[in-house]
Parts: structure tokens; C-alpha cells; sequence
């Protein structure tokens, strides 16, 4: 066991996979001798050659192109989008080419690629690097999408995602890079002050795709959560006292939807929280699911906390975010209710 921040663990893990496999190349915007703008790849160049690990130029399109056709290949490309709100321009090669190419090959070719992108605030970024556009891929058939909310996950998930023979959306958020983020906090002091370490193996392991994981046992209502908001869901149940069951999702697609059904089946009621806007959000799909699975056993509606409908907030982020206040006030709803 090793102590480390979520971007030592993301490091690890494409360390890791690198050297069990020689196809396993990483590329992006300076993530060759910059070590990337996080320093997720810091030092991986230096470790295994410009050949494996090496920089492009500035264009979203032709770095996920250019995976796709490595990966028909027989190579297992893991890219950097510097930030997910760049990855529009490549939006298309994802949706039309990665996502359909074993379909359209009548599994002739997979497409075995990882890409990878910092999401969310928390930086002062503004509207052109905070976003959470998680929404957009899980429509996607033929993708698969994870969003990591601690070091240990974000390790063991990123090597299972590496060795899956489809491609995986990684966002990993921001907040939770150095951390600690203290869900109670409804502001930083700064962004980076301090550093959040967990216990994560030096060596392989993988944390399956596709299952949820009970981070608060409870028996009042479910909260249903992804990325930083786990940790201001366990802070709003700790802070309003009710006994809130809360699942980290882990994997937005496939999602594992049988934890779901039987906590809110348990508790009756159900809360949902996402940073990314209301409306179309991917709460909306996990309320219609509960819905459907669960209705003769709700006794309450569910309720949603999520960001603003609006373009993303620069000067008011840390009161865009759902924070423990608001997601307390929706606990005590459904409780009410």
C-alpha cells in the first residue's frame, strides 16, 4: 500500500498499465514532458520513451481520431482532453466512430481506448473549464462512463477501463485531485491548500465497471451520487442527522441498477444530486429509472439537487454547486414529505 492523492493514483494506474503492456500508449496535450496540466502523466515519458507517452498538437479531433485508429490497430490508447470542456471538437469521432465500431464491424474491430478529461469546478476555471458533460456520453450506446470519487477507485477503475475492449469516458473531478474535499465546506480556502491521501495498492488491481458501491448504510432515503458529490451527500446526512443510505455510482454507464432498486425499495425515498445542470442532466435518467423500478414502494417524491440551468457561474461557482445546505434541505424534504 502506498499513500496517494487522486492524481498520484491516476498516474499509477497508466504506470501500472504500461508496464504490463507494451500496446498501452498515452497521449494528449502536453502530457509527454509537461507531465500534463495536472501532472497526471508526469514523468511516464521520461519512464518509457517518446514512442509511448508523447505530446500532441492542440486539436481535440485528431487526438481521439487518431486513437481510434490506433485502437483498430491493436493499440489501447489512453488520451488526456486537458479539460472535458474541450472535448467537443472530438465529439463526433467519439459518437459516429469510437462508440459504433464494433457494431459497424460486426465485431471485426473493437475500440479498446480510454479518454480521459478533468471535470467539474473548483478551480475558478469559469464557463470554458468547469463543466460536466457526463450527460452527453451516457446517451451514447456503445460507450461506457466512469467518474471516480476517490484514489482508490480512481486507480482500480482506470486500469479496468484501460483493459475493457470498448471505449470508456474517464472524467475525473477536479475538486477531488488534491483535496481533502470535506463535503461540509461550502467554500475553499484555496483550491489546492491541502492534500487528500488514501491507501491505494502499488501494484495491478482493477474495481469492476458497472458496480455501485454503499458508502453509508441507511434506512430513511437513498441519495444517489457520483464524483465530489459522494462526499457532500456523507456530509449533508451527517450534518441533518437522518439515516441516509448514500451510493456512490462509480460507472454512469453500464450503471448497476439492481443497488439501486433494492436500497430505495429499503428506504422509500430517494434524492439525486449531480453538479451538472438540471435540465437533461443524467439525474433525470436515474429518477425515471427509480420511477419505473421502484414506484409502488416510494413515499415521496424524488427529489433532484444539481447545478443552475444557466452558463457556468465564474464569480458565483461555490454557490452553483450543490452543497451540503441545499442537499440537507432535500433530505428534510422527502422526509417530510
Amino acid at each position: 500500500m502506498a499513500r496517494m492523492t487522486m492524481i498520484e493514483a491516476i498516474r499509477s494506474a497508466m504506470d501500472v498499465s504500461m508496464r504490463r503492456d507494451e500496446n498501452v500508449v498515452v497521449f494528449g496535450e502536453d502530457v509527454g514532458y509537461f507531465g500534463g496540466v495536472f501532472r497526471c502523466t508526469a514523468g511516464l515519458q521520461q519512464k518509457y520513451g517518446r514512442n509511448r507517452c508523447f505530446d500532441t498538437p492542440i486539436n481535440e479531433s485528431a487526438i481521439v481520431g487518431s486513437a481510434i485508429g490506433m485502437a483498430a490497430y491493436g493499440l489501447r490508447p489512453c488520451v488526456e482532453v486537458q479539460f472535458a470542456d474541450y472535448v467537443y471538437p472530438a465529439y463526433d469521432q467519439i459518437v459516429s466512430e469510437a462508440a459504433r465500431l464494433r457494431y459497424r464491424s460486426n465485431g471485426q474491430f473493437t475500440c479498446p481506448i480510454v479518454i480521459r478529461m478533468p471535470t467539474g469546478g473548483g478551480i475558478f476555471g469559469g464557463q470554458t473549464h468547469s463543466q460536466s458533460p457526463e450527460a452527453l456520453f451516457t446517451h451514447v450506446a456503445g460507450l461506457k462512463v466512469v467518474v471516480p470519487s476517490n484514489p482508490y477507485d480512481a486507480k482500480g477503475l482506470l486500469i479496468a477501463s484501460i483493459e475493457d475492449p470498448d471505449p470508456v469516458i474517464f472524467l475525473e473531478p477536479k475538486r477531488l485531485y488534491n483535496g481533502p474535499f470535506d463535503g461540509h465546506y461550502e467554500r475553499p480556502v484555496t483550491p489546492w491548500s491541502k492534500h487528500e491521501l488514501a491507501d491505494v495498492p502499488d501494484g495491478h488491481y482493477t474495481v469492476p465497471l458497472g458496480k455501485a458501491e454503499i458508502r453509508r448504510e441507511g434506512s430513511a432515503v437513498t441519495v444517489l451520487a457520483y464524483g465530489t458529490m459522494v462526499h457532500v451527500a456523507l456530509a449533508s446526512a451527517e450534518d441533518t442527522g437522518i439515516d441516509a443510505e448514500v451510493i456512490d455510482l462509480r460507472t454512469l454507464l453500464p450503471l448497476d441498477l439492481d443497488t439501486i432498486v433494492a436500497s430505495v425499495k429499503k428506504t422509500g425515498r430517494c434524492v439525486v444530486v449531480h453538479e451538472a445542470t438540471l435540465t437533461s442532466g443524467f439525474g433525470a435518467e436515474l429518477a425515471a429509472l427509480v420511477q419505473k423500478h421502484c414506484f409502488y414502494h416510494l413515499e415521496a417524491p424524488i427529489v433532484r439537487v444539481t447545478g443552475w440551468d444557466t452558463p457556468y457561474p465564474h464569480a458565483q461557482e461555490w454557490d452553483y454547486f450543490p452543497g451540503p445546505k441545499r442537499v440537507g434541505e432535500a433530505l428534510v424534504e422527502v422526509m417530510e414529505a
